[in-house]
């Protein structure tokens, strides 16, 4: 659901050569339309969170601050707090409070401190888009890690991603693009061959040649549920690749072209034909379940996702899984999306200097290399640094998936991801306030047609209506 408030487009400002994330036209100041007393709606809403702790070593002349983390229930990050007791030793003066969330609860819970200064939190699991957005908007610190840090180690498209003015306003924890995974048995068995950058039709082609409902087998799986951030995410790479855009060089939507057309056409057609049952409801935690137990043939999804297909003690196709880069159609330009989950440091944090020190350690090479040392190269966050790729110990952990890992990550350019110029930001996204609300909108005129409430053709005109209602209300044109 989207927050209860809206953002104005402000006078955002480009970097240097980055096209502007602002309507040519100028733009009136923000407006936020968000009481104190919706506030206190929206957070009375949800049940309390209560911080996690452990004993620590006090120093009694001068008692330590205390930092609060608001962060996601994934993997990495839950291995980021049992690592952390490393930095509280070597830095007794800080004491982090963990506050663990679910994606969507933490978007919000982070977006309503964010938006009321930021004191709640001191540091803020984000995206992309969010670092983008609120960057920009002057929410976010600015960053500048010592020189130990090594900026220059990240990966261009991540450290592109990060910057406003060529400064750092969050620091990378893991990056991802996304790719083409399938199970090289079966293809095997079907006299399936899939190159490097397979097209669609290529995809369409082998999915159906794969698909056997007898045994189990869905030909392809991908994202259904509706959300900016759920089956948006990876249509707009299917859009992208079609020659599409979410907004033309005048900020109008462009949700009912043909590229768009054709790119939605050929996703519900695929997930009717060879995907599993209820995928409306199926985001990457359901896919990657539902992978690992054998039940997919091929899944266009987050690069992250490999390291936990080839782990023998969860995955029943472990050494069975080849990886390709994501789908082309008339273009392999924004065929694979950009994302990274970061920490950042909101303008409002109570304990600044010590939120900033705890970001840039959990974020350097010494907290990669002391993953692998004490959980092994396989558990080590990926996507960031080019570092981890050259290490001999992450290569032969990873040697089922690292080099097409690190080829989708280096075949990424946010600033031009699709085929007729855009004013924006982002592969999968539009980095500006208004498209949360737009990509949720959109994507649930998809998922209606996909359980088939509406055809394609319905499900796009109503979203173009939806998507040029709000920029007209945003005041773009």
């Amino acid at each position: 659901m989207p927050l209860p408030f809206r953002l104005r487009p402000a006078a955002v400002r480009a970097r240097p050569g980055a096209r502007p994330c602002a309507p040519s036209g100028g733009r009136r100041p923000i407006l936020l339309s968000l009481s104190l007393t919706l506030l206190a709606v929206l957070l009375a809403g949800s049940a309390p969170v209560v911080a996690q702790e452990r004993p620590r070593p006090t120093d009694r002349a001068r008692p330590p601050v205390d930092v609060v983390v608001a962060t996601v229930n994934n993997a990495h990050m839950i291995e980021l707090q049992r690592q952390s007791a490393q930095f509280e030793q070597a830095n007794p003066d800080i004491r982090l409070r963990w506050l663990t969330l679910e994606e969507s609860t933490l978007r919000q819970r982070v977006a309503s401190a964010v938006l009321r200064g930021g004191a709640q939190y001191d540091v803020v699991t984000i995206g992309l888009y969010e670092t983008q957005v609120w960057g920009r908007q002057g929410w976010l610190q600015a960053l500048k890690p010592p020189p130990a840090w090594d900026e220059a180690d990240l990966l261009p498209a991540i450290r592109q991603g990060l910057s406003i003015d060529g400064r750092l306003h969050a620091l990378p924890f893991y990056g991802e693009s996304s790719m083409l995974m399938y199970r090289k048995d079966l293809a095997e068995r079907h006299n399936v061959r899939l190159p490097e950058r397979p097209t669609w039709r290529q995809v369409a082609d082998a999915a159906s040649r794969m698909h056997d409902p007898s045994e189990g087998v869905h030909g392809i799986c991908l994202r259904g549920k509706p959300g900016w951030g759920d089956n948006m995410a990876l249509i707009l790479t299917m859009v992208n690749a079609h020659g599409g855009q979410w907004f033309d060089m005048g900020w109008r939507p462009q949700v009912d072209s043909p590229p768009w057309q054709a790119a939605v056409g050929l996703y519900v057609d695929l997930m009717r034909r060879y995907g599993p049952p209820g995928a409306e409801a199926d985001s990457y935690n359901e896919l990657l379940a539902r992978f690992r137990q054998g039940q997919c043939a091929i899944w266009v999804d987050a690069t992250i996702a490999a390291s936990f297909l080839e782990d023998p003690a969860g995955s029943q196709v472990a050494g069975r899984v080849g990886y390709t880069l994501a789908p082309q159609a008339v273009t392999a330009k924004g065929a694979g999306w950009l994302w990274a989950w970061t920490l950042a440091v909101p303008v409002g944090s109570r304990q600044p200097e010590a939120a900033r020190r705890f970001v840039a350690w959990a974020s350097s090479r010494a907290y990669v290399a002391q993953v692998a040392r004490t959980r092994g190269w396989a558990a080590v966050p990926t996507g960031t640094r080019r570092s981890t790729y050259r290490e001999s110990g992450f290569q032969r952990a990873a040697a089922a998936f690292y080099a097409a890992e690190l080829r989708a990550l280096d075949a990424i350019n946010p600033d031009d991801a699709t085929v007729p110029r855009s004013p924006y930001q982002g592969v999968q996204y539009a980095a500006i306030p208004e498209f949360q609300t737009i990509g949720i909108a959109v994507g649930q005129q998809i998922a209606a047609a996909l359980a088939g409430r509406q055809t394609v053709a319905q499900a796009l005109q109503a979203a173009q209506r939806l998507a040029e209602q709000e920029m007209r209300r945003a005041g773009y044109y």
